[in-house]
Parts: C-alpha cells; sequence; structure tokens
C-alpha cells in the first residue's frame, strides 16, 4: 500500500504551537508509519472549548476527501473515567476524540453510523504508559496512526457502544429557532483573525424563512440578557456592499448566518465572545435595499 492509499490524518487542538505538543503528536503518528499523510486543522480553538471542537469539527470535515481520519483533541477532561473513541460517520470518515461533546455537530447534521471506545489495552503507546495528561498523543495520535497505516482496522479500535449514548450538547446550541420572520439562535464562534461572529443559523434554514440578499435585518444582539448590538443590517453576498466600518450579514464558509463590519472587527469593537450566554435574534424588517459592490 503506497502513501496515496493511506487515509490522511488532520489534527485539530487547543494546544498552541507554545510547546512541542503538536510536534511530539505528530513524531508518534510518523514513528507508526513514516507514508502517513499529516495536515494541520488548527491548534488554536479555545482552550478546553469542547463546543468549539464540535463546531470547528463539522466546518471543515466535509471539505477533506472520504476516508480521512479526523483527530480533535480538545480534552479536559483528559485521564478521567469520559470515554476515548473513534466514530464513523455515515460518509465515510473517521473522528477520533474524547466523547465529550465534541461530535455533536457532526451527529445531528452528518450523521454517525457507529463509535467505538478506543482499547488502552492494545491501541496506546506503551513507552508512556503511567502518564494520563497527554491523550493527544499517547492514545488518539496513535490509535489514529494505526488505523490509518492498516495495522488495525476499525474493529481493532475496540468495543462498539451505541450510538444514542454518544454525549452531545443541549438542543439550544445546536438547532437555530425560526418562527415566521424572525430567527434566534446564539454565537457558535467568533472568527479569528478577522473578528466577525458566526450563529448558529444556517444559511438554507435562513433562506427558508424567507430571507434573501439585499434585505434590511433587525439585529438583535444580548449578553446575559443586557443588549449589547440593536440595529439595522443589510444582508448581502460580501463585505463590500456597505461602506468601510459598516455592519454586514453574510453567509459564512462555514454555511452559516455571520455578522461582521467591512475591514474591521465586530468582536473587537462590541467585545463579543461565543456559547450559550450570547443570544441573537434576527427578524426581516420587510425592507429591500439595492446596492452594486
Amino acid at each position: 500500500m503506497s502513501m496515496f492509499d493511506k487515509p490522511i490524518l488532520v489534527f485539530q487542538t487547543d494546544f498552541t504551537y507554545a510547546e512541542g505538543a503538536v510536534s511530539s503528536m505528530y513524531g508518534v503518528v510518523k514513528t507508526v508509519d513514516r507514508e502517513l499523510e499529516i495536515f494541520d486543522g488548527t491548534h488554536q480553538i479555545p482552550q478546553y472549548d469542547t463546543w468549539s471542537a464540535s463546531y470547528r469539527l463539522y466546518q471543515s470535515l466535509q471539505f477533506w476527501p472520504k476516508g480521512t481520519i479526523y483527530v480533535s483533541v480538545v480534552d479536559p477532561g483528559v485521564g478521567t473515567a469520559r470515554k476515548a473513541c473513534v466514530a464513523k460517520t455515515v460518509d465515510g470518515y473517521y473522528v477520533v476524540t474524547p466523547d465529550n461533546g465534541a461530535l455533536t455537530h457532526i451527529k445531528k447534521y452528518v450523521g454517525i453510523e457507529a463509535v467505538r471506545e478506543i482499547d488502552e489495552t492494545v491501541n496506546r503507546l506503551q513507552s508512556t504508559r503511567g502518564v494520563a495528561i497527554f491523550h493527544g498523543r499517547d492514545l488518539f495520535g496513535y490509535t489514529a496512526a494505526r488505523l490509518a497505516s492498516g495495522i488495525i482496522d476499525f474493529e481493532g479500535v475496540g468495543p462498539e457502544y451505541p450510538v444514542e449514548d454518544i454525549i452531545v450538547f443541549p438542543k439550544k446550541l445546536v438547532i437555530a429557532d425560526i418562527e415566521g420572520d424572525t430567527a434566534k439562535g446564539i454565537v457558535s464562534s467568533v472568527s479569528d483573525p478577522f473578528g466577525s461572529i458566526v450563529f448558529n443559523i444556517s444559511v438554507k434554514d435562513f433562506v427558508k424563512a424567507g430571507f434573501s440578499h439585499g434585505d434590511m435585518v433587525h439585529v438583535l444582539l444580548q449578553h446575559k440578557g443586557e443588549t449589547v448590538f440593536d440595529q439595522e443590517v443589510l444582508y448581502h453576498k460580501s463585505f463590500g456592499f456597505v461602506p468601510e466600518g459598516e455592519p454586514i450579514i453574510f453567509n459564512s464558509s462555514s454555511t452559516y448566518v455571520s455578522l461582521g463590519l467591512n475591514m474591521a472587527s465586530f468582536r473587537d469593537k462590541y467585545s463579543v465572545g461565543a456559547g450559550e450566554e450570547w443570544d441573537i435574534t434576527l427578524t426581516n424588517t420587510g425592507k429591500k435595499v439595492t446596492v452594486h459592490a
């Protein structure tokens, strides 16, 4: 089997590049099989933020070739009784991750065919046995490499458990509430480095609700019930349809509805974060604007 017949490995973590954690993971992969291809997803996920891990995984997995093995490690419960697993999606991807909510979006929007708990008696780096705080290297990276190289197959990962038992975040954090001309959701993520914010409102659902480019949308952004932003904003294709520094609603690259500023950071200007404490309400005003960029 040549290197091009083997699955690609993609890694996302909250490790940053400050120390040697990422390098160590990749060293273990190459020790298992020198031919394996390794790519970075991101290592800048906010630390301990398993919600962001779930969202970022869903955001990028679909653009990799079928069969790709995606290793997602944001693991505040490392070394505890939380499950370490490999999930097989209905469309042929594998995700190696702690089962701590990081599979929420994949389970909801893609579908998981089966999930197996990693058997540490077999699929663990033996030279570091006794170390319980670096499963990214010793368990997840190692198991992913063995799976990609063909040393084990999916059944060789460990015992299967019910897909229904996978830990997921509450429905409110995943699915927006759309009724009539109003969409209510939360801020799912903040786009770095440009500072746009992304909602858990899919473009598909937004358009189905009757929103279209050129609409003026009333935007109400609240944090713990306190109003942060309250303004009518144009919904259009890209930033260039509004003057520099002005807000615009647009379709993000992840196919979710976003709010940003033309050539400025909405996040920085309004000190916006992400998560269930950040509520968004978008209401179609019925006003239509014709703009030529």
